[in-house]
């Protein structure tokens, strides 16, 4: 008997939010351990390891950790990019004004860590890094929130979603077009071919969700090796699935519901744990209080609470939006905090900006403390009873 009620409990504990939550912090914590033992080199050399295959005309061979980043994230995207069109459709992102609000603050919440940074470096070899403060991790931010469960109303967690959806877009147009070597038009053509294909299937009311995917794995690839982030082929698909607003389950929801749990206990512990594999070094310390860490950390934990905070505030000031339904401004404060865990597409962002590895160290490290310090003041803050009064 009591093993069957343990099994019971387990079995509740994997369909709630927190399980997807919890497997993924301790999967930062293994990974980060690996890499700081003897283990650490084979587990680099395993994430380097090609797997694929090429020819003169088709090129699909990467390393493990671009299928990761690359591949098997686009599925997340999708999966995120379902949510957002869902809510759009028959949710709090129905009316204009609350849709607004977090693609507004988005951006408010991107500019504003970017000065920020920029006041440190400006004029300094460093000064090109300014992108890397202007990034709000998803999978980590959506974690920290799934936490914090009934603590926050639902409506805010729908809001962070979008504000993230809308921060990583930007932070995908930034690396285009201020850290890419240049974008190959011809691939955005193809890509844009396909995604018209999806259009032409949606318009023909077609039911079957697995028929857009299709199409969709052309788009992934053709954005790929357009040099835009190929993540941003799964929005796009999420966007042509059907949907409607009744209590019949649509072709998005079957979708989405399929994909929910392989993208919550599988890919998103996944890239947490190939991403996390960090090395610490002594010489990277020093980088926590030059210029490059502090606008960094400032960028995250100061920036993007004021841009957020300020942007929602003026918007809805002037009723161009309102706030998520059952949420104050503290709540909005708590989101601006947990925007502040920058993390995946900011270490990204610092491999690009710099050549001297020390510098892209030194990022590396900045971003992990402040994305960790955020998350945890974050956390506190939106758990504690004040955010109700």
């Amino acid at each position: 008997m009591t093993q069957l009620i343990n099994l019971n409990a387990f079995k509740n504990f994997l369909k709630s939010s927190n399980a997807g939550g919890a497997l993924l912090f301790i999967c930062v914590v293994i990974s980060m351990i690996i890499a700081n033992t003897s283990v650490g080199p084979g587990l680099e050399n395993l994430l380097n390891k090609e797997l694929g295959f090429e020819t003169e005309s088709i090129h699909l061979r990467y390393p493990i950790l671009m299928w990761i980043n690359d591949g098997l994230m686009a599925i997340f995207f999708l999966m995120v990019g379902l949510e957002i069109k869902r809510e759009i459709v028959e949710g709090e992102l129905s009316s204009p004004k609350k849709a607004s609000l977090p693609i507004l603050s988005a951006i408010g919440g991107a500019a504003i860590p970017a000065l920020i940074y920029l006041a440190f470096n400006n004029g300094l070899e460093t000064q090109h890094g300014w992108g890397i403060p202007m990034a709000t991790d998803i999978a980590f931010a959506l974690a920290v929130i799934s936490l914090l469960g009934k603590h926050v109303p639902s409506s805010l967690k729908i809001f962070l979603a979008a504000l993230a959806i809308v921060d990583d877009l930007i932070a995908i147009l930034v690396i285009a077009f201020f850290y890419s070597s240049g974008i190959e038009m011809t691939y955005l053509m193809y890509a844009a071919i396909g995604l018209v294909v999806l259009i032409i299937m949606n318009r023909m009311n077609i039911q079957n969700p697995y028929l857009y995917l299709i199409p969709g794995a052309f788009i992934w690839y053709f954005v790929h090796h357009s040099g835009i982030h190929a993540t941003i082929a799964g929005v796009l698909v999420a966007m042509t699935i059907p949907t409607n607003d009744t209590d019949i389950e649509s072709p998005l929801e079957r979708l989405e519901h399929a994909i929910s749990k392989p993208v919550n206990f599988l890919i998103i512990p996944l890239f947490a744990f190939a991403n996390t594999n960090i090395t610490l070094e002594s010489e990277m310390l020093a980088g926590l209080t030059a210029p490059l860490g502090l606008g960094i950390s400032a960028g995250l934990l100061i920036g993007k609470p004021i841009g957020i905070l300020l942007t929602s505030f003026i918007c809805t000031k002037l009723k161009l939006s309102s706030l998520p339904q059952g949420s104050t401004w503290k709540h909005i404060v708590g989101v601006g905090l947990l925007a502040g865990i920058g993390f995946t597409m900011s270490i990204f962002i610092s491999i690009l900006s710099f050549s001297d590895p020390l510098h892209v160290s030194e990022a590396k490290l900045s971003i992990l403390l402040t994305s960790l310090l955020a998350g945890i003041i974050g956390y506190v803050f939106l758990y504690s009873k004040k955010t109700y009064e």
